[in-house]
């Protein structure tokens, strides 16, 4: 439970931090003289207040489906996860993916319209075979018996997994809206890749986070920490 609440505490203070330095806090209607900043070209201030909300919301639903798994792990009839190992291989693609966002987000920065393009477009592939990869996984596990209802591990997984393949759907189609915008150039698409990129490296957190604690790795290393500081 400490794990996660953690986690939720973490992402909280990131979101809030960022909605911070983009200006939520500020009261323009009280201010009084000349106005002396301006937004930058091609900032999103919207965009990005609206990117941090939604990262506190989901990643409070991750949350709330770990805290569930920790919990449930205390009763007797809970069993040890056995993961294909596609599920590992779909893990590295989803890295493999949010390297490419970030590369596009380099390209962008650089004025690099094909490598732009060349990145958003590997992140795309990369993405699309990690959903792949999660519907291998959910075969393998139903011929091996663990099923949708055989066994709560297995009932989490299922949940989990299908969660986060719905928020990597979400970001698809963002990226592909964001793919229509390099015929105006890559300084037209750099706001947004950048978001994407964010959304991106937040899937992978989140992925990586819940496998940790379907697998009991979490808990393991709460244990070790405690034995250390004790």
């Amino acid at each position: 439970m400490s794990i996660v609440l953690g986690f939720v505490a973490l992402v909280a203070v990131i979101a809030l931090t960022w909605l911070w330095r983009q200006g939520v806090a500020e009261r323009p209607w009280l201010e009084t003289g000349a106005v002396t900043r301006s937004p930058s070209p091609g900032s999103q201030p919207t965009g990005r207040a609206g990117l941090g909300v939604f990262l506190i919301v989901a990643g409070g639903l991750f949350a709330l489906a770990g805290s569930a798994v920790t919990m449930r792990m205390g009763y007797a009839d809970w069993f040890e996860m056995r993961l294909p190992r596609v599920v590992w291989a779909g893990t590295a693609l989803l890295a493999l993916s949010s390297l490419a966002l970030q590369a596009a987000v380099f390209a962008a920065r650089r004025g690099d319209g094909p490598g732009l393009a060349r990145w958003i477009g590997a992140g795309a592939a990369s993405m699309a075979a990690f959903l792949l990869a999660q519907g291998l996984a959910w075969a393998r596990m139903a011929e091996t018996g663990q099923g949708l209802a055989a066994t709560p591990g297995a009932s989490f997984f299922y949940l989990i997994s299908g969660l986060h393949g719905l928020h990597i759907l979400g970001g698809l189609v963002a990226l592909a809206r964001v793919a229509t915008r390099l015929r105006a150039g890559p300084g037209a698409a750099a706001p947004a890749v950048a978001l994407c990129a964010i959304y991106w490296h937040f899937l992978l957190i989140v992925w990586i986070a819940m496998l940790a604690i379907l697998t009991g790795w979490a808990s393991d290393a709460a244990a070790l920490c405690r034995a250390i500081l004790s």
